[in-house]
Formats: structure tokens, sequence, C-alpha cells
């Protein structure tokens, strides 16, 4: 793997998305040990991502208008949902002082979350490609930088949650900033599913 494509794969994971806020969310929600589990089923979901996208279907999912308006709505539902469990502080979405959520449990949403996002498979089609050798388009070399790709989400995530984890008793001890960070990851849960809302094939 060429120095370009892990910069900017680092580029591509380190800018604030789904998985981004989700995992930090958990992370002050539930300190380092939600914010890991939570960066797990982040990155499990870019594995079956990467695995449509190699299989061949995201080409499908690109001429199939009715698949893809469908998977993009209920990803659009979830993250609203996302965004007004947050607000109310539902849950294993609350952001409060507590260890809470349990490892599956925040695995299934990291992935749910993720993987409702039709343009991920479709951005590995894109992308990918563009750093493969000259003349070279085998499964393997696809492979190898899919799985590069996957460990620097991997990492980008962790060192997100350690940030988090870092200035979690920060915000948890002021109820004026834990108002305003709920606002914060509500309002960013909802600007992604109008955002996703928008995207077309």
């Amino acid at each position: 793997m060429s120095p370009e494509f892990l910069l900017t794969a680092f580029v591509v994971c380190v800018t604030p998305g789904i998985g981004v806020v989700y995992t930090l969310s958990s992370t002050l929600g539930g300190g380092f040990r939600a914010g890991v589990w939570a960066s797990i089923g982040c990155t499990l979901a870019t594995v079956l991502h990467l695995a449509v996208a190699l299989a061949g279907l995201a080409a499908v999912l690109h001429t199939s208008a009715v698949l893809f308006q469908t998977i993009k709505y209920a990803g659009v539902a979830y993250l609203l949902w996302m965004a007004w469990a947050v607000l109310q502080s539902h849950g294993s979405m609350a952001i409060t002082a507590t260890e809470g959520g349990s490892a599956a449990r925040l695995v299934w949403r990291g992935i749910v979350l993720n993987i409702l996002n039709p343009k991920l498979p479709l951005f590995f089609v894109a992308f990918l490609p563009q750093f493969l050798p000259a003349g070279e388009t085998s499964v393997a070399a696809m492979l190898q930088l899919g799985a590069g790709f996957t460990l620097m989400t991997q990492a980008t995530f962790l060192l997100y949650v350690v940030l988090g984890a870092s200035g979690r008793q920060t915000v948890l001890s002021s109820p004026t900033l834990m108002t305003w960070m709920r606002r914060a990851f509500a309002a960013s849960f909802a600007a992604l599913g109008a955002r996703l809302a928008f995207e077309r094939a």
C-alpha cells in the first residue's frame, strides 16, 4: 500500500461521519470500553460494505433505484431516531455518567447505523481502484487495499475513543456542558440523516 493511499484513507476516516459521531457519543455515555465496542461495530459494517463492493453488488445497488431508496430511507429513519434518543437521553443512547450498554448492543448499533448507508459500497467501488497498480485488477489486490482501509478505520475510531474518554469527566461534571453535548450529538445525527436523505445513487 502506497503512502498516498494511507494518507487519503486517514483523511477519509478522520472526517466526522456517522461512525465518528456514534463512537464519540458512546464513549462519553459509557466510557472507554463502550467506545471501543461501538468502534468495533462501525468497523465491522465497513468490512461488510467492502464485501458487498467486491462481490459486485455495489453495481446492482447503483442500477436499482428502488433498492437504493429503500436502504437510504431506512438509514434516514434510524438516524433520526438516534437523534431523538440522544436528545431525550433514552436507554443506551443516554449521555450520562454510566458504564451502561452491553457490548453486543453497542456493536449491533454500530453495524446497523453504518450498514444502512448505501453510499459506502459505491464509495469503495470508486475509491479503491484509484490506488491499484497499473493493470492490476485482481480481487487479492482489492482485498489488500480494503484491509488497509479497514485497519485505518479502526485505528481512527480508537483515536476518537481515547480523545472522548480523556475529556469525559469534564463533560459529565458540567450539567450545562452535558446539555449542549446532547444537543450537538442529536443535531449531528439529524444532519447526517438529512444529508443521507438527499444522496443520489
